[in-house]
């Protein structure tokens, strides 16, 4: 039976307080249908660099995940890829704030991290499919006319800011909604539903 993403390249926005089943899900399950997964943050100038995600477990005060990644967004064209996901919790907040400590900013540069960049090439691009679940929406805040008149879900933290973007919020039943070629979904519990979805759409499109 031939894999349904065979060939495929799948890029994977990521930042410490990731969550680990969710990465674990998409470095296992998008392989296991052919696809490459690579997995993006800043490097800040090295050749790779750690990222660290608490465990919620009540039986171990000190518990952690660590990721290694070893691709810098701010070298990545979206172009390059078939699927990108902005993964959940707060990587979207962290990705798409790389101002200098300190500094007040300005409206100007609200749009211009590189992850922002990244990601907003890819809502460009209708070939590409995307993929945001949770928090993951907030990569494009800065960027609200990528998402007005978007049909989306996400969790209720980020309810508001959606709406200010332009968005319209879909309470579906499923946790899932796909809106031509963005699938969101409101948490981590939907993974498995939000990961099929992607699958579904990306097999309908040839993505």
């Amino acid at each position: 039976m031939a894999l349904s993403l065979a060939g495929k390249r799948v890029a994977v926005l990521v930042e410490t307080e990731f969550i680990p089943i969710e990465i674990d899900y998409y470095l296992k399950q998008f392989p296991a249908l052919g696809a490459q997964v690579d997995l993006l943050s800043y490097l800040w100038g090295k050749p790779s660099r750690t990222l660290v995600a608490d465990i919620d477990n009540p039986d171990k005060i000190h518990d952690v995940r660590t990721l290694v990644v070893d691709k810098d967004v701010a070298d990545a064209s979206a172009d390059d890829y078939d699927i990108v996901i902005m993964a959940a919790n707060y990587c979207a907040v962290r990705l798409r704030e790389i101002l200098p400590m300190g500094s007040l900013g300005s409206p100007e540069e609200i749009a211009t991290p590189p992850a922002v960049r990244f990601y907003a090439s890819a809502m460009e691009n209708k070939r590409i499919l995307k993929g945001a679940m949770c928090h993951g929406l907030w990569i494009l805040t800065p960027r609200p006319d990528l998402l007005k008149g978007r049909q989306v879900i996400c969790h209720t933290v980020v309810f508001a800011d959606i709406l200010n973007a332009g968005a319209t919020f879909v309470p579906a039943p499923s946790h899932v909604v796909v809106d031509d070629d963005l699938v969101t979904a409101r948490s981590a519990a939907d993974l498995d539903a939000y990961f099929q979805a992607i699958v579904a759409e990306a097999d309908k499109r040839g993505a």
